[in-house]
């Protein structure tokens, strides 16, 4: 663009008007707007530099802003002073076309920038714009605390548990043979929720008929005839779960026989200790420590482990099992072991007691994790449904069964078998 499309400059004395000078309209010339084809501009003048945006910032409240798109171009001109089709000085359409001459030329000099861009329009930006507030984020709120939860039916564990005690101390005291007869019981149902657990989750088929045989007379004989009588009793049952799975086929013979071997001696012939224990003269009494003893390592582990657990003892196995735990269940069972051995077992000491009461509660936290790893491998919590709050009868040997027979050989070495 060049300066002859502006047109002719306006007369003397007439600064601020672009409008018809006093010999008339010039002939061919648009009228107020740029002439492309006014033959009659007699000059070029340069045209300034104008910015894109304004050259003032903020949004005060002038008119440096930006030009204005209609009506007079100065606040002391009245719309009808210009001559125009609707009294702007402009032809219909063009207002606003000139911005104001605080841009850089002089007013109605038609070398200021036609079109400037407006305050009003949305793409507007000044050139320092102040800077929006930072909305932080509102932290969200914390969680309630809950209450830790013992994660299980207490009421009912208790009430179960209370009911089994009522049994064993009735039956151990009154006729022994009551006793192993309730024993032999607990390890028939134990075998049952043990096979069933191995065929439901592993396709493990231990045969259950002559380990329930094998194991019900295996506790009979520990009674009977000792240790002699228990070892001979395994054998036998041992060799019945090899000949008794032989009369199905052969898919999977090994590992058949292998759980059934292992379900014999886990279960019954661990079981089996407690019956020896029943024949010394003092035989209730050997019975009802070692049964204190374990009840009291687990409680205190429960109890302590529960209130202040924080570090882990085994988190693959047992995750909610804790090394406070695990000290809770020793120091209350070397007490508990102390006054036993001081008031219930003859020729007993209160330091056989402490002693007695370190390797129960190692034994019974052994046996619990082995009894977890087992469910671990098959995946499940609990062994059984047989006992409300508690699980199976599994789920209450898992301690007892291995702890049986380190009670029995601490006793005959303190005491004596007798």
């Amino acid at each position: 663009m060049n300066d002859s499309s502006w047109g002719a400059p306006p007369q003397a004395g007439q600064a601020g008007y672009w409008g018809p000078t006093e010999r008339g309209p010039v002939p061919g010339a648009a009228p107020a707007g740029p002439a492309y084809d006014a033959p009659e501009a007699q000059q070029t003048r340069p045209m300034p530099i104008v910015p894109d945006g304004p050259a003032y910032g903020g949004d005060q409240d002038d008119d440096r802003g930006a030009a204005r798109t209609g009506g007079p171009l100065f606040r002391d001109e009245d719309h009808g002073a210009f001559p125009g089709g609707d009294g702007s000085g402009f032809p219909s359409g063009d207002h606003g076309r000139f911005p104001d001459e605080r841009y850089g030329g002089r007013s109605g000099s038609p070398s200021a920038q036609p079109h400037a861009t407006p305050r009003h329009d949305s793409s507007y930006v000044p050139q320092n714009p102040e800077p929006m507030p930072e909305v932080q984020p509102q932290p969200a709120p914390a969680p309630a605390p809950q209450k830790k939860s013992a994660g299980r039916d207490l009421s009912a564990a208790i009430g179960v548990g209370v009911g089994l005690g009522v049994v064993i101390v009735a039956s151990l005291f009154v006729v022994k043979a009551v006793f192993v007869g309730v024993v032999a019981i607990a390890v028939v149902v134990g075998l049952w929720e043990l096979t069933s657990r191995l065929q439901e989750r592993k396709q493990i088929k231990a045969p259950l008929v002559p380990l329930a045989v094998g194991g019900a007379a295996m506790v009979v004989a520990g009674y009977v005839r000792g240790a002699e009588g228990a070892w001979v009793a395994m054998a036998l049952t041992a060799l019945a779960v090899l000949v008794w799975r032989m009369t199905e086929p052969p898919e999977g013979y090994l590992k058949d026989v292998t759980a059934g071997v292992f379900a014999a001696f886990y279960v019954p012939f661990l079981a089996t200790f407690v019956a020896m224990m029943l024949t010394a003269d003092d035989g209730p009494w050997r019975v009802l420590t070692f049964l204190l003893l374990t009840v009291v390592s687990d409680t205190g582990a429960y109890a302590v482990g529960w209130r202040f657990g924080t570090h882990k003892l085994a988190p693959r196995i047992s995750p909610g099992k804790t090394r406070e735990g695990l000290l809770g269940a020793v120091s209350f069972a070397m007490v508990a072991g102390a006054l036993c051995l001081q008031f219930l077992i003859d020729d007993g000491t209160w330091w056989q007691g402490l002693l007695l009461g370190l390797a129960v509660a190692a034994s019974a936290t052994l046996g619990d994790l082995g009894e977890s790893m087992i469910k671990r491998d098959l995946g499940i919590k609990d062994m059984g449904t047989l006992l409300p709050g508690h699980g199976g009868i599994m789920d209450r040997l898992d301690s007892l069964l291995p702890t049986a027979p380190v009670v029995w050989l601490l006793l005959v070495l303190f005491v004596g078998s007798g």
